[in-house]
């Protein structure tokens, strides 16, 4: 089975249980859900990719880095409890106003139980608490600041293409640990991911946007016109039960949203903060691993400039 991805090319995948996943109707719905939680025509701030380009990709990390194919398994299967939306669902159900964002990391093995996926998990003899509970994988999941097979992958799908494949090839696996083997590269994709967090994941802009998309999604769930049933489903399916209502505050949101230009407008005391993303990667120096913050001062800096700015939030 030839794989043909925007980043890393084409990739050839031989592993029948791999195969077997890449078929499943769970698997190919996150196709169908969009990685920045709003749909595009809502968005309007970057183009989207889906969920499933997202998944794929981190699998694929993880197979260039050597890990086990347990580790491949869980990485391709981690966003799979994402429901419609993404993120969105943290501002529905959780509490993504306050910058936490993990609500599908709590009903992951769950979710999963109710698909395909035990069945074929059993059938090539992994075992399903072990691949939902992600902190079992060291390369694909870790805190921030560290780097992980998850995070890389959602970076370099909007780094600059300048560096990517720099950076790509200076990642390492370093006992079970992703780090980087040049200092440079390491400096090149952590600026550009902070970068990436202040004008684009906690961009003002994108903090409204969210805010306005899921107090929409809330007067649908009050109102009966959607159920949270139908977030277990895909974006077209969601968005054709609540595009299709008449309720006259959605259809104004929904009129808003669609704006490329839309203005914050400060008309009360309510603050809201987007996660604050960044990572501060380890690099191997002589032999020995130094985050780079303590190689370089000017780095730390960067870090500490954005943090400030992530926590003013957006008053709304």
């Amino acid at each position: 089975m030839i794989y043909q991805d925007k980043i890393y090319g084409k990739i050839e995948i031989k592993e029948p249980v791999i195969q077997e996943l890449f078929k499943t109707s769970s698997v190919l719905r996150l196709k169908n859900i969009s990685q920045f939680g709003i749909p595009d025509k809502y968005y309007r701030i970057f183009k989207n990719y889906s969920r499933y380009e997202h998944s794929v990709g981190v699998m694929i990390i993880l197979k260039k880095l050597g890990a086990t194919l347990e580790e491949q398994v869980a990485g391709l299967l981690h966003d799979v409890s994402v429901l419609t939306f993404s993120h969105i669902t943290d501002w529905v159900f959780a509490n993504g106003r306050d910058g936490v964002e993990d609500y599908h990391d709590t009903i992951h093995e769950e979710f999963i139980k109710k698909t395909e996926i035990p069945k074929i998990l059993e059938k090539f003899n992994f075992s399903l608490e072990r691949i939902s509970n992600l902190e079992n994988f060291s390369l694909l999941e870790k805190e921030i600041p560290d780097l992980c097979a998850d995070r890389v992958d959602y970076a370099l799908r909007e780094l600059n293409p300048k560096i990517v494949k720099n950076c790509i090839q200076s990642l390492v696996n370093f006992n079970g640990e992703i780090i980087f083997n040049n200092k440079k590269f390491a400096f090149d994709f952590a600026v550009n991911f902070l970068e990436l967090q202040t004008k684009h994941w906690g961009r003002h802009e994108a903090m409204l946007r969210y805010h306005l998309f899921s107090n929409a999604l809330k007067i649908a769930l009050d109102k009966k016109i959607l159920s949270e049933k139908d977030f277990y489903k895909d974006e077209p399916f969601v968005l054709n039960k609540f595009e299709k209502s008449q309720d006259k505050t959605i259809k104004e949101i929904l009129k808003l949203l669609r704006n490329k230009d839309l203005k914050v407008r400060n008309n009360s005391s309510k603050k809201i903060v987007k996660k604050f993303r960044y990572v501060d990667p380890k690099v191997i120096s002589n032999g020995k691993l130094f985050r780079l913050s303590k190689l370089s001062s000017k780095f730390a800096k960067i870090i500490d400039k954005h943090r400030k700015i992530n926590k003013k939030g957006l008053i709304i």
